[in-house]
């Protein structure tokens, strides 16, 4: 049973709108973040291209690095925990490395035109 099936009081009523409110937000949030890694994967993409063109490898270690370092004290400055984004900026950067192995597989399959 969901809040709204229940009967509610005045207060309990005003705590829902406060809490449909704040959660309809969060969608937002969301809607916006899922953009944002499109926006950010087009771009990726493109990098990977560019190095398998080039026989650039698919990571960068130090790039990473550097990224990592830069991450954290963002978080700390925004007061999330530093931990948390390195560890979704290591998820991205995986399957960004994964996108880029794949570009690179691709590109020398092709016969020389």
């Amino acid at each position: 049973m969901s809040l709204s099936d229940q009967p509610l009081s005045g207060d309990d009523q005003a705590v829902l709108a406060d809490l449909l409110s704040l959660r309809q937000s969060i969608d937002n949030i969301d809607a916006a973040l899922t953009h944002l890694l499109a926006e950010r994967f087009k771009f990726t993409q493109r990098v990977g291209e560019l190095k398998a063109a080039h026989g650039l490898p698919a990571a960068d270690p130090e790039r990473e690095r550097q990224q990592v370092q830069r991450l954290r004290a963002l978080a700390e400055e925004a007061h999330l925990d530093p931990a948390f984004a390195e560890k979704w900026f290591s998820f991205v950067v995986a399957e960004v490395i994964h996108h880029h192995e794949r570009i690179a597989s691709s590109t020398a399959e092709r016969p020389a035109g």
